[in-house]
């Protein structure tokens, strides 16, 4: 086999490989679509690309006084948001004290770092539900950001640690030989130049609240108090409930503000994914 035709079949198998992903994303997403215009609310019957598509959907999450969407979105917003600052805040921390510092029990430390993302969150779901009742913090938001931020910081900590690895001691040493003290290193040098991974920390954990369904259907209990991945579970899960294109409207606009974020951290994300993930 000549290397010209070698090279021709990688590249029809790097295409043909690109176009089937493309179709396991687009298919099911395009459904999702089509089915929030479609003008009933039964699944059956309901077309990809609807002949007489309507936007009553969207309007009924927005301004019909028995949809509770509006609600539902502002407290994913608010925990998303919190999760997300709470997160970098903690997991820098943590990173740069493992990076910079050295101390009696960091080799375990980090090792323990490694063991716990092995353990899937479930196994822990009854020790929180126990722990948030002991304190009062069950059926709320602050619970639930509780819960999230900590479970943030064995992986993500570890990701930031190895990003912190490649950047040169000598400006930590420079800085101090001009009496910077340790904070004033972290923000002044290390955050700046850690932007990439900071990026990526912060957007998976704003992602987190609006994807993850097991954790707050085990906290949460009021209407009220919902997120938006339960709020919509239960379009399609109460009794006699038939919403599901209700229950795909309010999908789509999950998108949006992990959309937004996306591109508003899209220049960091690429290197900050690559630098975190190869050193440590």
């Amino acid at each position: 086999m000549s290397r010209k035709l070698k090279n021709r079949l990688e590249l029809v198998g790097i295409y043909f490989v690109i176009i089937v992903m493309f179709i396991v994303i687009g298919y099911p997403l395009l459904w999702t679509i089509g089915l929030s215009l479609n003008p009933g609310t039964s699944l059956y019957g309901a077309s990809m690309f609807p002949e007489n598509w309507s936007l009553d959907h969207y309007r009924w999450l927005f301004f019909d006084p028995r949809s509770n969407y509006l609600t539902w979105y502002k407290n994913t917003l608010i925990v998303a948001t919190a999760t997300s600052f709470l997160s970098v805040v903690f997991v820098t921390l943590t990173a740069y004290a493992f990076s910079r510092y050295r101390f009696v029990g960091r080799k375990n430390g980090l090792y323990t770092f490694l063991i716990l993302q092995m353990f899937p969150v479930l196994m822990a779901m009854v020790a929180l539900y126990i722990l948030l009742n002991t304190v009062n913090l069950l059926d709320t938001l602050t619970g639930l950001i509780i819960i999230y931020a900590g479970g943030a910081i064995p992986m993500n900590a570890f990701l930031v640690k190895g990003y912190f690895d490649t950047i040169p001691r000598e400006l930590d040493e420079s800085a101090k030989i001009d009496g910077a003290g340790h904070f004033r290193i972290l923000f002044t040098i290390m955050l700046p130049l850690a932007k990439p991974i900071i990026a990526v920390v912060a957007l998976f954990n704003f992602m987190s609240p609006f994807m993850d369904f097991i954790l707050p259907r085990i906290i949460l209990r009021s209407p009220e108090n919902y997120t938006l991945a339960l709020g919509l579970f239960n379009f399609v899960n109460d009794q006699f409930a038939n919403n599901f294109t209700r229950f795909a409207a309010g999908a789509i606009l999950i998108a949006v503000p992990i959309a937004a974020i996306f591109l508003f951290l899209q220049r960091y994300l690429i290197s900050g994914l690559t630098a975190g993930a190869t050193k440590g």
